[in-house]
């Protein structure tokens, strides 16, 4: 008998599954998706235990006969393709026939349908690939799909699935993009407890956004839109001796793009806020990404990400969807002109909102910075007979060495705060906003930890030394000491002081809060919301008293010291926002995010002036910091204009 044996049709859909059905939110995408290719118009999605246990799909699209439903679980059975050609004119989302066949091969399914022509619907039962039964019921048009016990038959698959609670953001997050693309449709997601997302239909992209983010994302949105011609480009075409004497030249077709981009002020930590949809399909593409930093190169930190929705409208002849199992992926015909108009329709869109570059963006950013004026990142003890310890843990030295006097910015007793409409805000201009202060509330330091470079004592222990001069536009310390000039950023500087406090109070139990006068109301998007079940406990530990307060809403009574009104707000959208980079987060890191997010909002801001008492308590307290040359997220805290560079200014070396 031969090596060589043909895989029973169990075994290739259960292997097919593995390519297509990747998690529940994978079963998800691929039934939305035929959904819409139904033409449904009110689309419900049902999830319990994170969707190993129920996922259900209603919608009102034309459904199917009793002929059709049945071939519909054959394998490469479709309705959108014909013959290879149709396969460069792709205008759907599903086209390969494989997902229910793969779907059924891994789970207990029932499909109720009906078409509108039809007198009754049809009912159909399978578990594991194999059809239990087939029968006549009453039911309006459409289809609804019930996926039970998913991975059931398939333990290993089923062993890597994550926690509930991280399944569940996924298809929160899943359902949220396709509600973004389809302002016209109206989407539901239920959990086993409560709604998710309810989005009723809209008529325009701007209402759908206004939906899910609310209106300080909306108000932070810059409109894009364009459109070329692909004939003013030039479009491939056979070589004369390959054309027929029928040939005709192909139409071109228009490449259109529409949607928003964010404003410079708006940034997130990563690329999670940016939604791109190629003729409706949502895409992860590697080009596209690319396109969309270079439009903000220069705008702002390359560290910090914008947030992006566009619909990139372009003829099907011009993209190949069929290159990746889950269809995240596509590949442009003509990707350089793909790319080009991509990034300068945005950066066009773009011009009219940048801001002023800040200083310490230049000096980041321009290739003309001299090297001189950033400090070396390396840690500073306390004193210089103290032990080594790791960063931000003083307890693992002296402790007595890293005691902080009183901060002068913040209240160390419990105190009432005022709802945040009351509460005071200082009134900057948008070229002068950090990107810790932006309207995101998530802060655009680089979310990389400073490498430890050679120690150079003189450098580290001359900080110690400095002598304040004074604030430049109530923003930066200017200090000198015998090694030159140095300019220290006021909101960095307290930044890294309250990490290392925070860290260190975290650890004894003795986190200072404060009870708000009324609890502060904040709205949450699904996945946020399932985020703060899985941080509750660390944030309590942290200060923090929350609870839910509806579907979608968190009631704050108690928060930690020195973060009040819009602060507090940003700081819960940042800590609880979507993660979808598929890494697992360990306590301690997780105790370093929550602690520098809180350092970051509770520190001192830009354009706030401070007396010289201030101004020397702070330069103290950063001295004896165990990182005083980097804040949490890895940007410097102070420039040095050394002596020499300035003797060599001023042509005296």
């Amino acid at each position: 008998m031969g090596r060589i044996r043909v895989l029973s049709d169990q075994v290739a859909n259960q292997i097919a599954a593995g390519e297509v059905v990747e998690r529940p939110a994978s079963v998800v995408k691929e039934l939305l998706e035929n959904a819409l290719d139904a033409g449904a118009a009110r689309i419900r999605i049902e999830v319990e235990a994170g969707g190993r246990k129920l996922i259900r799909i209603a919608d009102d699209g034309h459904g199917m006969g009793r002929d059709d439903s049945l071939l519909a679980f054959e394998r490469h059975a479709t309705s959108k393709l014909r013959s290879s050609d149709d396969l460069l004119q792709i205008a759907t989302l599903g086209f390969r026939g494989e997902a229910l066949p793969s779907i059924a091969s891994v789970s207990r399914l029932t499909m109720e349908t009906r078409a509108p022509e039809d007198e009754a619907g049809t009912l159909l039962e399978i578990a594991g690939g194999k059809l239990l039964r087939v029968e006549d019921l009453g039911r309006p048009a459409g289809t609804t799909l019930t996926i039970r016990d998913l991975f059931f038959n398939t333990p290993a698959r089923r062993k890597f699935l994550r926690s509930e609670s991280t399944e569940l953001q996924h298809v929160a997050a899943l359902v949220t993009h396709y509600a973004l693309a389809n302002p016209t449709k109206h989407f539901e997601l239920h959990s086993a407890t409560h709604a998710l997302l309810v989005a009723p239909a809209v008529t325009s992209a701007a209402d759908r956004m206004f939906q899910i983010f609310g209106r300080e994302t909306v108000d932070q949105m810059i409109p894009v839109a364009a459109e070329t011609d692909f004939a003013r480009v030039g479009i491939p075409e056979p070589p004369p001796w390959k054309r027929d004497e029928n040939y005709e030249p192909p139409e071109p077709g228009v490449m259109r793009i529409s949607g928003f981009v964010s404003k410079p002020e708006l940034q997130k930590l990563n690329r999670n806020s940016i939604y791109v949809f190629v003729n409706g399909r949502l895409i992860r593409d590697r080009l596209v990404l690319h396109a969309l930093s270079e439009a903000y190169r220069n705008v702002i930190p390359p560290t910090s990400f914008p947030v992006v929705l566009l619909f990139l409208e372009i003829p099907p002849a011009e993209v190949d969807v069929n290159v990746h199992p889950a269809k995240t992926e596509v590949r442009f015909r003509q990707q350089s002109i793909v790319h080009d108009f991509l990034r300068d329709s945005v950066r066009t869109a773009l011009m009219a909102a940048r801001p002023v570059m800040s200083f310490a963006m230049a000096l980041t950013d321009s290739p003309l910075a001299a090297e001189a004026l950033r400090i070396d990142v390396s840690p500073m003890p306390g004193a210089p007979d103290l032990p080594p310890a790791s960063e931000g843990d003083p307890q693992a030295g002296d402790a007595s060495a890293f005691s902080l006097q009183p901060d002068p910015f913040l209240a160390t007793e419990q105190r009432i705060v005022f709802p945040p409409q009351a509460a005071a805000s200082v009134d900057e201009p948008p070229f002068l906003r950090e990107p810790e202060q932006r309207v995101s509330g998530r802060h655009s330091c680089s979310s990389a930890t400073p490498e430890e470079g050679d120690e150079r004592s003189e450098t580290l222990h001359s900080l110690a030394t400095l002598r304040p001069v004074g604030q430049l536009r109530n923003s930066f310390i200017l200090a000198v000491n015998e090694d030159g000039l140095w300019i220290i950023d006021q909101h960095v500087a307290h930044e890294r002081v309250l990490f290392e406090k925070i860290l260190r109070e975290r650890r004894t139990e003795s986190v200072q809060r404060q009870r708000l006068l009324m609890p502060l109301l904040v709205d949450l998007q699904p996945a946020q919301m399932l985020a703060f079940a899985d941080l509750a406990d660390e944030l309590d530990r942290n200060g923090f008293e929350a609870e839910p307060f509806g579907p979608r809403t968190l009631a704050v009574k108690a928060a930690p010291v020195g973060l009040e009104g819009k602060e507090l707000e940003h700081l819960l959208d940042e800590v609880l926002a979507d993660d979808r980079t598929g890494q697992v987060e360990n306590a301690e890191a997780r105790r370093r995010r929550i602690a520098a997010s809180i350092a970051c909002h509770a520190a001192i801001k830009i354009n706030m002036p401070l007396d010289p008492a201030k101004i020397e308590w702070l330069l103290a307290e950063l001295a004896k910091t165990q990182h005083p040359t980097s804040c949490p997220h890895g940007r410097p805290i102070a420039l040095r204009y050394s002596l020499k560079e300035i003797q060599r200014a001023f042509n005296r070396i």
